[in-house]
């Protein structure tokens, strides 16, 4: 027997597109090929070229980049400098908490994500060191963020997140972050 539907039943959506979940970008990747530090040489990290027009993909290393490119191509240079906007420190109760500044809103207030994300709602405050703290203003419920006002000794709030921040690495990175970080999580370009 084939199943029909209904005559005034709306047919399925079709399934979406290929490339349309997050979950189409699933891999497997074994813990021992990811680097947990980087190169002593920036130019030997690894490049992977594809070329579109022939279908091909090819392993190389930065150091061959000037011999790949060709007359008319576009290379496009990343200035922004990462700051140290990872916030360790802990709340009125004393357990830890953590604040990761993703950009400045420019009010004198920043959109942060926060760990543990249900203990921090609005009004929360989070200390970081001594003159340092974070008070959680808003939550911004559809991104999963929060509007926070960084308070600092001085009100140079750069230069303290500069001084008692962190180096964000990766989640995949599984290591505390160090003073070498600072430098080689920036581009080359960093200046902004």
């Amino acid at each position: 027997m084939q199943a029909t539907h209904a005559p005034d039943a709306e047919p399925p959506p079709p399934p979406p597109a290929r490339g349309a979940r997050t979950s189409d970008y699933d891999f497997d990747l074994p813990a021992e090929l990811v680097a947990q530090a980087p190169l002593a040489r920036r130019d030997a990290s690894r490049l992977m070229v594809v070329d579109r027009a022939a279908g091909t993909v090819a392993h190389r290393t930065f150091a061959d980049l000037p011999g790949l490119m060709r007359a008319g191509d576009a290379l496009v240079v990343n200035t922004t400098r990462v700051l140290r906007a990872r916030l360790l420190g802990t709340r009125d109760s004393g357990r830890p908490a953590e604040v990761l500044l993703l950009r400045d809103l420019g009010d004198g207030t920043w959109e942060a994500m926060v760990r543990p994300g249900g203990k921090l709602g609005a009004g929360r405050r989070v200390t970081v060191a001594p003159g340092l703290s974070v008070e959680v203003l808003d939550v911004f419920a559809e991104r999963r963020t929060r509007r926070v006002r960084v308070d600092a000794a001085g009100g140079d709030v750069l230069a303290a997140v500069e001084r008692h921040g962190h180096i964000p690495l990766p989640p995949y990175i599984e290591r505390a972050d160090t003073e070498e970080d600072a430098e080689r999580y920036q581009t080359v370009y960093a200046r902004e």
